[in-house]
């Protein structure tokens, strides 16, 4: 190959180089979507854990869904009210501070109140035991107790405890969700903080059956349904389920359960304040 055919091969390379810088930066300028300054602005508030708990696969996609219009200024649940307010104020609008809500594991069936049906010794994985056999405890309802929930916890809010329970931080959740997604018995809700009175068992036997699985069990007895002066507790397909519209949380439903599967907490009380004259003193 003789000289002029490699200058005319370079040439011809350098030349269509030439054309294909200039395409892309005529293409570049074309399709350029300018970025609104207010999801960089969202971005700096918000904690950027990407837990998905707002429905977003991350924080950048949650602040470009605030900014469009598509996602609440208060959808961040790490961040909370005061992030929200924050993020309220970047977009120019008043923020209604949603009611904190916390994980709740629907069981009570530890180790001390339900029946085994033999050891397990696979992988320690709620979704495994779930897959191979069911795991150590009876009751098919139930908490399997492997702490898958607390693995997909980012925030260290549940840790299992020796009965083989989730034991959920009030302090330290923020309803991302998680631990909902990840239980393959659907034990794990998101309460506000506001539902005092819960029905902890998701047991849909027969009474006498299950009784025989946990002793911590709804048996469907419908005592809780006769107490309740405000008709917000129905047995439905063996288990009571409450309708929070109308409950008061009064707690009877609770003092009447014979097997104590309803739990009510009471109403926390205001501190009294102190008299000046003491306080003073």
């Amino acid at each position: 190959m003789d000289i002029q055919s490699i200058l005319i091969a370079a040439g011809s390379m350098g030349g269509l180089g030439l054309l294909f810088a200039v395409i892309l930066a005529i293409a570049n300028k074309k399709l350029h979507v300018e970025e609104d300054p207010r999801v960089t602005e969202i971005m700096d508030v918000i904690p950027n854990a990407n837990c998905g708990g707002c429905g977003y696969p991350g924080c950048s996609a949650f602040a470009d869904g605030v900014v469009k219009g598509e996602a609440p200024v208060n959808g961040c649940p790490v961040g909370g009210a005061d992030v929200a307010e924050l993020v309220a104020k970047i977009m120019g609008v008043e923020v209604n501070v949603a009611e904190k809500e916390v994980a709740q594991c629907q069981c009570q069936g530890g180790m001390e109140e339900i029946a085994y049906q033999g050891e397990y010794q696979g992988a320690q994985s709620c979704i495994a035991a779930t897959l191979v056999s069911g795991g150590k405890k009876l009751c098919e309802f139930g908490c399997l107790g492997l702490g898958d929930c607390a693995a997909a916890c980012q925030f260290g809010a549940i840790i299992i405890s020796e009965n083989r329970l989730p034991v959920i931080d009030p302090e330290k959740c923020v309803a991302c969700g998680e631990c909902v997604n990840v239980c393959p018995r659907d034990i794990m809700e998101m309460h506000p903080l506001s539902h005092r009175t819960k029905v902890l068992c998701k047991n849909h036997d027969i009474g006498r059956y299950a009784t025989k699985v946990c002793t911590k069990a709804c048996i469907a007895c419908g005592a809780c349904e006769r107490k309740c002066p405000f008709d917000a507790i129905h047995v439905i397909d063996n288990l009571a389920v409450i309708d929070y519209e109308k409950c008061k949380h009064c707690g009877l439903c609770a003092t009447v359960c014979p097997t104590k599967a309803i739990e009510h907490k009471k109403k926390p009380r205001k501190p009294k304040p102190i008299p000046e004259k003491e306080a003073e003193e």
